[in-house]
């Protein structure tokens, strides 16, 4: 299971467990282990395994169990320990989450070829938000279908605005106090992490200053078009660095890269131009500062805002 950071996959694991627990399931066959916890730097998924057996007085090479790993990137070489245990071939079945996409995702398509389904976890799409907040009438058409107009379209607009400074976390969207001040939420526990943590231990690099300044240069013009040139030219990092970096924040679900296409939807063999898309507008918000319907940015936002709700789509835009 993957996706960004607090984007809700914990909560999906605990709601799959509830599921689990009503269909009838004995609680003692249900395992859940936050791979994150320093208690367990170190171990592997068989020794946490063996600790579940001798706690609940089961044993899951024989007898069928659930057992979830979360955010189990933490774990050196997590996908060589999955292996072998989906290799066992246990009545056992497992579920692991994640928030850094590249690595979990490279990793599981080379060791689990055949033995993983990844699933992705996208942010908030508009609908889902106005279900979460329970406003899904702004969204209601005229009794005309055709027309496809909202009964409201002033309210839409209101809560579409809403969406876009603080829609795409199901945590923002219901906290006033997160609303207040986005700043402290998004980018301290989302962004900070991402471009702290989770990056340069994943993939080694050193130079976080840099990458901080790239990143927060993309989100103020997320939507618009760039060139490696001017951004290497604006961050003053060379252009090779940039590349890589990209490849690393789209990893880590914060960006989304958009090549142009010629006339016949070919690639261009130079693609000196291209636009960067945030994955969730909300993140420009934490960022810089909520907008309102007359900021300069409103149209980018939006269009970032339209772009997100098929991030999770199996086609590429």
């Amino acid at each position: 299971l993957l996706g960004p950071r607090r984007v809700g996959k914990t909560v999906l694991i605990h709601h799959a467990i509830g599921a689990l627990l009503a269909s009838g399931v004995e609680p003692r066959r249900l395992c859940y282990v936050s791979v994150d916890h320093p208690l367990y730097n170190g171990r592997s998924l068989e020794d946490l395994l063996g600790d579940y057996n001798e706690a609940a007085g089961v044993d899951y090479r024989t007898e069928p169990c659930f057992v979830f790993f979360d955010e189990i990137q933490y774990l050196r070489d997590w996908e060589v320990h999955l292996k072998v245990l989906v290799d066992g071939a246990f009545p056992t079945r497992f579920t692991a989450s994640g928030s850094a996409a590249a690595a979990l995702r490279m990793k599981s398509r080379e060791s689990g070829a055949g033995r993983f389904t990844d699933f992705l976890l996208p942010p908030l799409t508009f609908s889902e938000y106005l279900t979460l907040l329970g406003v899904t009438d702004a969204i209601r058409l005229n009794d005309d279908r055709d027309s496809g107009v909202a009964r409201n379209i002033a309210d839409l607009n209101e809560r579409f605005l809403h969406y876009l400074n603080f829609g795409g976390y199901p945590e923002v969207a219901l906290s006033k106090e997160i609303q207040a001040d986005p700043g402290r939420f998004v980018k301290s526990d989302i962004v900070d992490k991402v471009l702290l943590w989770d990056l340069p231990s994943l993939y080694g690099i050193e130079d976080i200053q840099e990458l901080n300044q790239l990143f927060t240069t993309l989100a103020y013009n997320t939507a618009q078009e760039v060139s490696l040139a001017e951004l290497s030219k604006d961050s003053g990092v060379a252009k090779n660095t940039i590349k890589r970096y990209l490849q690393y924040l789209e990893a880590a679900f914060l960006i989304k890269t958009v090549h142009r296409i010629d006339q016949d939807a070919k690639q261009f063999q130079r693609a000196n131009f291209f636009k960067v898309y945030l994955t969730n507008p909300s993140i420009r918000t934490a960022l810089f500062a909520p907008i309102d319907e007359h900021d300069q940015a409103m149209g980018a936002m939006a269009e970032t805002g339209i772009f997100s709700q098929w991030f999770h789509a199996p086609e590429s835009l």
